[in-house]
């Protein structure tokens, strides 16, 4: 017997199988549910971190425009002068 009449073969006797058993009627209508679900929760997820985000960005923005931190800090003493 060939590796093709071997396949047809195997082919025949899952298509001769019973039927499986029927879903559940519900099954869809409850899947989409969960999907809407998950959707919302994870949007919901996403603008928290958004909000998050900008409201990191508005107070580092804020705090650099209070302290400056670009500029040197002032020196309260000069330094040693040599060889005067």
């Amino acid at each position: 017997m060939s590796r093709a009449d071997r396949r047809e073969d195997e082919v025949r006797r899952m298509l001769d199988r019973p039927p499986r058993p029927a879903v559940p009627p519900r099954l869809a209508a409850l899947a989409a549910e969960r999907g809407h679900r998950i959707l919302r929760r994870r949007r919901a997820a996403r603008t928290l971190g958004w909000w998050l985000l900008l409201t990191g960005v508005v107070a580092f923005a804020v705090w650099a425009a209070i302290v400056e931190p670009w500029h040197a800090a002032p020196v309260d003493t000069t330094p040693h002068v040599e060889g005067w």
